[in-house]
């Protein structure tokens, strides 16, 4: 880390971060033949998560997610129906966490740092989130979603809203994320940023832009780097 003073409350990120978006690989595999297209379809659904937001308009991001399905339907000449849409909409919910995920989250709460979530997947109405369903859930003090400000992440509204909710400092926060886009987002208003790298989730090695404060292949990793420095 660069920084001096450590973050004493730690902002994750859920989707790829916390739980698994590859067990949705099966249903890609289903539809187009190749499972391959789930990166495809995160992939965009991130960017029009980002230009709804920059258009200043807002859907949730369930409802984005099973637009992208359909269009990237009309892209590949694939008939995705409503049943599809159904089957899209439960696996999005019941993702399993990654295996590291709770061991490094159990470590980090013992170690008295404060854990909340801001995930731009919005509050279930009809049951459990992904987050309840995975068991990590209970490690949480809250569970934040950008859909209470109706703006998608990197938007700085959505930080924000976790220092407003929590009644602290931006400087006491790191957001913790699977992706760049992420931890760029929360550095801009004044984060500190850990990078998870997943597979296929490296730096982006670019001069003129923030790099995150700390780069872990896992959540025990990240445990270990944060518990073992003074506070």
């Amino acid at each position: 880390m660069n920084r001096e003073q450590p973050p004493s409350v730690l902002v994750f990120d859920v989707n790829e971060t916390l739980v698994d978006i590859d067990s949705l690989a099966p249903l890609f595999a289903d539809l187009f033949g190749d499972e391959r297209v789930l990166r495809e379809w995160f992939g965009q659904l991130v960017m029009y998560s980002m230009a709804t937001t920059l258009a200043e308009n807002y859907v949730n991001f369930s409802s984005l997610a099973q637009g992208v399905l359909r269009m990237l339907g009309d892209i590949y000449e694939v008939d995705v129906t409503d049943d599809d849409l159904l089957r899209l909409k439960s696996r999005l919910l019941s993702m399993p966490p990654h295996p590291d995920a709770a061991e490094g989250l159990a470590r980090l709460r013992d170690n008295g740092f404060r854990l909340v979530t801001l995930t731009n997947s919005p509050p279930n109405p009809d049951g459990p989130t992904a987050l309840q369903n995975s068991g990590l859930a209970g490690f949480f003090e809250r569970q934040l979603s950008v859909d209470a400000r109706r703006a998608f992440k990197p938007s700085p509204v959505v930080y924000r809203y976790v220092c407003e909710t929590l009644g602290v400092a931006p400087e006491d926060c790191m957001m913790v994320a699977a992706h760049v886009w992420d931890t760029l987002g929360a550095q801009n208003v004044g984060f500190s940023g850990a990078l998870i790298a997943r597979p296929g989730n490296p730096p982006l090695p670019v001069d003129g832009l923030p790099q995150p404060d700390l780069v872990v292949r896992d959540m025990r990793q990240l445990a270990e780097e944060l518990t073992t420095r003074p506070r």
